[in-house]
């Protein structure tokens, strides 16, 4: 009977450590490379929240990963923020993350209450002292309200930081009338459908020369003078 030789197979150990080596230096690169940290943090656009508080809102305090920290989750933290309207982010080179917000108006105080008016109709709970910030002395009825919401959304930005406190202050013959208390020491009074004529005050201001009174924009657009 013919012996059967047995074939002996040599392995090939060389190229099989190579490709593991290989593998092991990409798995830590890729390693190394997920957890490098946010380097620079850039926040644009806000005027009353802090960049300290949006940098806690969106959870980066502790500048994470800069690969696993997405953009969508950072957008859905700021924007839980109920001053934030808008948060656009992006994810830019040398691990930089800049954070551009969009805040709604503030557009009066509350006497009553000291709650904040947005520009969206919501209220903010604030016990911060904003300055420039009109304060609604008395009650508005409630079919008035989104009409005057409406003019105060209206009214331009640098005109509605002149004006100090807000009035409702109807009479027997406009039941849609407010008076205006300006920090220059003048005073305003408007109508419902002609809220926005407020936002000419700085051209009429001038020919004032100087002198202190009533300004009537509700009607007849005329000036009394404030006696002394």
């Amino acid at each position: 009977m013919a012996r059967i030789k047995k074939k002996k197979t040599r392995l090939r150990v060389g190229p099989v450590l190579i490709v593991i080596i290989l593998l092991s230096f990409l798995g830590c690169g890729i390693y190394y490379l997920l957890g490098m940290k946010i380097e620079n943090i850039i926040i644009l656009g806000n005027e009353h929240v802090s960049d300290e508080k949006i940098i806690e809102e969106a959870g980066l305090t502790d500048y994470p990963s800069f690969y696993w920290t997405s953009s969508g989750s950072i957008k859905r933290k700021v924007l839980a923020d109920p001053l934030i309207e808008k948060v656009t982010v992006k994810k830019k080179f040398f691990h930089v993350i800049e954070i551009t917000v969009q805040e709604y108006k503030m557009l009066y105080k509350q006497a009553s209450d000291n709650k904040v008016v947005l520009s969206d109709g919501s209220i903010l709970m604030t016990d911060e002292n904003i300055p420039y910030l009109p304060v609604l002395l008395n009650y508005v009825p409630d079919t008035k309200q989104e009409a005057f919401h409406e003019g105060m959304n209206n009214i331009k930005d640098d005109i509605r930081n002149q004006i100090s406190e807000i009035t409702y202050d109807p009479n027997d013959y406009d039941k849609d009338r407010f008076l205006l208390l300006m920090d220059d020491g003048n005073s305003v009074y408007l109508t419902l459908t002609k809220f926005d004529m407020i936002n000419y005050y700085d051209e009429v201001l001038p020919q004032l020369e100087g002198k202190k009174g009533i300004l009537y924009l509700d009607s007849g657009n005329h000036f009394q003078i404030m006696e002394s």
